[in-house]
């Protein structure tokens, strides 16, 4: 009897495969929701936290749809803001597992694709969910949808910035608490009755040194560059207004009334107040303090899962023009990273190991007047350990045989 695991191979394998996934993308829900379920059973994978997050990928055109297709011009996550793109959304579980996937117009903003999100995954009927989205996400009506039907969200929050009730967090008084090495965490509440918000001040004292060496070499080379305006501009130069609106120094930069420029001491002492914390925000009462700083923190796998997609499985070029198409092109691209997280969770092994591994296994064709012999090279043990591990037959080492007509 086959072992189930290999059963499920060959399905995600011939779902991998289709030969026309244009036309089979109107099955592509009831397929990533088979598909998921079926390895989430064999991995006893745990569903309370599922990890969102967006991130565009460009096309290989210079002009944008019409108002109906997907190619629109947006903010790109690649820097390239002259090509038209499509936004890609996706959900994986704590373990960097994909539980699906989204593809929605290049200038989709990230709250915009909230409410699709929750209703397309309301009907899989999964357990107690908690959302862990990152600050694009952090509006008060994105946190209710996420709420729909009975889901909680924690929420990545803005350290800086015009919000009275993150700043407000920020400042409450509180000791902090250490749960790991490198992470210490203190629990505030701002507001009361149903405006009521639980938040989670995550510091790194690692991070806070680095973000202070960091912000010093910064602040030095302002200096500098403030002494050289101070001494030789006239007027309102363009050096002034290029130093104002720096990305890195504008904030640090004060004019004074006779015109000349100087480090805003004020802010730096903001800013240092900052270094190495995170904020967080929860609409779950009863998740223990140390989870959701945790979780938050693993957000990082739907930026690992983005990475995978972009690279190692070639999300890129995009050359497809009809929407049904640019959808079925990621999808396809979801079922690789499905395969290829599968794999690196069984073994235990990085996808870019298993594939250096496993790409030494070579076929060899040998010819002579008598005929024609194709044979694999000798398995490794470590070839061997991961083929067994993925529950897949190791191949037979003879794959073709063939005399010449003469010698029959």
């Amino acid at each position: 009897m086959a072992h189930p695991l290999s059963v499920e191979r060959r399905g995600l394998a011939e779902a991998a495969g289709l030969r026309a996934p244009a036309a089979d993308l109107e099955h592509g829900e009831e397929l990533q929701k088979s598909v998921f379920f079926s390895v989430a059973n064999l991995l006893n994978l745990e569903v309370d936290l599922l990890f969102f997050d967006t991130t565009s990928t460009y096309c290989e055109i210079e002009e944008a749809d019409d108002e109906e297709g997907l190619r629109q011009y947006g903010h790109s996550k690649d820097h390239r803001e002259d090509l038209p793109q499509i936004v890609i959304g996706l959900a994986v579980t704590r373990g960097g597992i994909p539980v699906r996937c989204w593809a929605w117009p290049g200038n989709t903003a990230d709250a915009a694709t909230v409410d699709e999100v929750q209703k397309d995954l309301a009907g899989w009927k999964l357990s107690r969910v908690v959302w862990v989205v990152d600050r694009g996400f952090a509006g008060e009506k994105q946190r209710h949808d996420f709420q729909r039907g009975g889901g909680h969200v924690i929420v990545g929050e803005k350290l800086r910035g015009a919000d009275k009730v993150n700043q407000e967090a920020l400042k409450r008084p509180g000791r902090f608490k250490t749960v790991r090495n490198n992470l210490e965490i203190k629990e505030v509440t701002v507001g009361e009755g149903s405006a009521k918000r639980r938040f989670v001040v995550v510091r790194n004292p690692e991070q806070a040194a680095r973000d202070e060496v960091v912000r010093a070499k910064l602040l030095a080379r302002l200096e500098e560059s403030i002494e050289h305006v101070n001494r030789t501009k006239k007027g309102h130069t363009k050096a002034v207004c290029a130093l104002k609106s720096h990305r890195g120094y504008g904030k640090y930069v004060r004019e004074l009334k006779n015109g000349k420029l100087q480090v805003d001491r004020g802010k730096v002492r903001a800013d240092a107040k900052l270094d190495g914390k995170y904020l967080i925000s929860t609409t779950d009462p009863t998740l223990p303090a140390e989870d959701v700083a945790l979780g938050c923190k693993q957000l990082l796998e739907v930026e690992r899962a983005f990475r995978t997609l972009k690279t190692t499985l070639e999300l890129r070029p995009l050359h497809h023009r009809l929407p049904e198409r640019i959808k079925a092109h990621v999808l396809l691209c979801w079922l690789a990273l499905l395969l290829v997280r599968v794999c690196e969770t069984e073994t235990d092994m990085s996808w870019d190991r298993i594939r250096e591994a496993m790409e030494d296994l070579s076929l060899v064709k040998l010819c002579s007047k008598d005929g024609r012999v194709e044979m694999l090279t000798d398995t490794t043990d470590e070839q061997r350990n991961i083929l067994k591990t993925l529950h897949v037959k190791q191949p037979g080492r003879i794959r073709d045989l063939a005399q010449t007509p003469q010698n029959l």
